[in-house]
């Protein structure tokens, strides 16, 4: 016996419909693929002295806003309030959290280096 449970107050995501399974799919992977670049370009510019890689770094995060995009369009994220804060708290986080990391490390380790009382010759662009 099937029982049909509603909550009164509440809404839920539609599913995904079946045609959408393999963009919702692919865009999820290429959430993952595009901020694990954004990360790692970021970092690379940065412990390597190498500006040039910054432009790169955006370039990705540009295809991970896309990506974002159009998995939240195809998982109908969009519409239900709760869901699109989510997204958007998901975007900035992802564009955000790597200054925020960087900042955190190279105070950290001049701070070690002064305890000792060595200096240390930190790549940071600012």
């Amino acid at each position: 016996m099937r029982r049909n449970i509603t909550k009164v107050g509440t809404s839920m995501i539609q599913p995904v419909e079946l045609a959408n399974f393999f963009a919702v799919f692919f865009s999820a992977a290429s959430v993952i693929l595009f901020g694990t670049a954004y990360a790692l370009l970021f970092a690379w510019s940065r412990v390597r002295g190498r500006p040039g890689l910054m432009p790169l770094a955006y370039l990705a995060y540009a295809c991970l806003f896309a990506s974002v995009l159009v998995l939240g369009f195809t998982a109908n994220l969009f519409v239900n309030g709760f869901w699109t804060s989510i997204v958007l708290l998901m975007l900035v986080g992802y564009l955000v959290a790597p200054h925020g990391i960087w900042h955190l490390c190279v105070q950290t380790h001049e701070q070690e280096h002064e305890d000792e009382g060595t200096s240390v010759k930190v790549y940071q662009q600012r």
